[in-house]
């Protein structure tokens, strides 16, 4: 049987919307992209297929990592350069 989290969107605290994207564990990699001149990190899930990267959350501090993980049950995050 195949676990899938699906997360399509999750209220604000201001009682808007957002839409989130859809993971598959299965299929993707949770990940963050580290630039090395820069230093930006950028939370998202790589293809195990072809390794296509979906951006979906800029990561400025600890707290951000943990409320990615958070939002798409993600244990830990593996880092790329």
């Amino acid at each position: 049987m195949k676990w899938h989290h699906w997360f399509q969107s999750e209220k604000k605290a201001s009682g808007g919307r957002f839409d989130t994207k859809s993971y598959d564990p299965e299929s993707q990699i949770a990940v963050i992209r580290s630039s090395i001149c820069t230093g930006e990190k950028v939370a998202g899930f790589k293809s195990k297929k072809d390794g296509h990267f979906t951006e979906v959350m800029l990561i400025r501090s600890a707290r951000d990592e943990e409320r990615f993980k958070e939002l798409y049950h993600v244990d830990s995050l593996k880092t790329e350069y």
